[in-house]
């Protein structure tokens, strides 16, 4: 079992596969892009393995594959295929832009994959290709209704952007209403290639429930477990539910449970923190896996108790890295 030095269990790892993506949203990257790894910086699926391997020996029982966009890697069902029976992992996720998901639908299902978090900041046409910069509405809008057809789990994560997309939060709870679908509103976050600098947002956490309340205001706060990031809320009359993730306003880190290992091997114990260790470089100098777990355990075991601690790490100066870099 992983603890960390605030009596914190850690059994989740976000494990990212890439740090590419196929669209280029304004909150995360500049239009141009970013300097995107080298391939030979970026983790093998062998070491993606290797690394998934250890850390659910460790005490990882749950997984979720982020990016970049994860499908844009071409030997991501063969990763997938490996989690899927590997003894001790109990919960395998994907976050996803939904883009390129549709060929593997079939495949997940065979795998027993279908819980599937889709990133979507916008419900109207228009909206989504102002955010995203890219003409994939259809294709995602399209698959996004195959994973609710076709009984996956569904959550659409979706990251409130003043000035860009507010007018979509009320029509994407009316689209899904007959759904069983979560409807996740995320507070912005500072990691956007450095392209914009902010010490407060408009939209937080307490703004966005304001805002839903008015437009519902016949709705249930609903139990969640300890450690979910969001609070959870079903609107009389839908299907689904909505939460509200305040991840700028940071007030789920008493609880957090989570470890990242970014597509470059860093370990990231907090989102709001440097990188730690780099496991990539363990792996390919010979070392043997107990290296891996006694560095896993150092850095666990310094952890920072908020992220506005760890945030301290960066000099208040304005977070360069975008989130697909970061593995979200």
């Amino acid at each position: 079992m992983l603890v960390d030095n605030h009596g914190r269990k850690i059994n989740y790892l976000r494990l990212a596969v890439t740090d590419r993506c196929n669209l280029r949203c304004n909150y995360c990257m500049p239009a141009e892009g970013i300097n995107f790894a080298k391939r030979e910086e970026l983790l093998t699926t062998l070491e993606l393995k290797q690394v998934a391997k250890v850390l659910v020996e460790m005490g990882i029982e749950k997984i979720r594959l982020t990016g970049g966009e994860p499908f844009v890697r071409k030997d991501i069902m063969d990763l997938l295929a490996f989690l899927s029976h590997l003894e001790g992992l109990k919960d395998i996720s994907i976050t996803t832009n939904a883009t390129l998901i549709g060929k593997h639908l079939d495949e997940l299902k065979q795998l027993g994959i279908k819980n599937i978090n889709v990133s979507l900041d916008a419900i109207k046409k228009e909206t989504f290709e102002h955010i995203t910069r890219r003409n994939s509405y259809e294709i995602v809008r399209e698959n996004l209704f195959r994973l609710l057809n076709e009984d996956f789990n569904v959550r659409v994560n979706f990251i409130v952007l003043q000035g860009q997309n507010e007018q979509d939060i009320i029509p994407i709870l009316n689209e899904f209403k007959d759904y069983p679908v979560g409807i996740r509103f995320l507070e912005e976050m500072p990691f956007n290639g450095g392209t914009k600098s902010f010490g407060s947002i408009h939209w937080d956490h307490k703004k966005i429930l304001e805002y839903i309340t008015d437009y519902f205001p016949n709705y249930q706060k609903l139990d969640s477990p300890k450690t979910s990031t969001s609070v959870n809320y079903k609107i009389d009359g839908h299907q689904g539910t909505f939460g509200i993730i305040p991840s700028f306003s940071r007030t789920f880190c008493g609880s957090c449970n989570r470890l990242r290992v970014t597509a470059k091997g860093d370990v990231i114990t907090c989102l709001y923190g440097k990188p730690k260790t780099n496991l990539r470089e363990i792996i390919r100098g010979n070392d043997s896996f107990d290296k891996i777990k006694m560095e896993v355990e150092r850095v666990i075991g310094e952890r920072a108790k908020t992220g506005f601690e760890a945030q301290k790490e960066h000099e208040n100066k304005v977070f360069e890295s975008s989130m697909t870099s970061i593995g979200g």
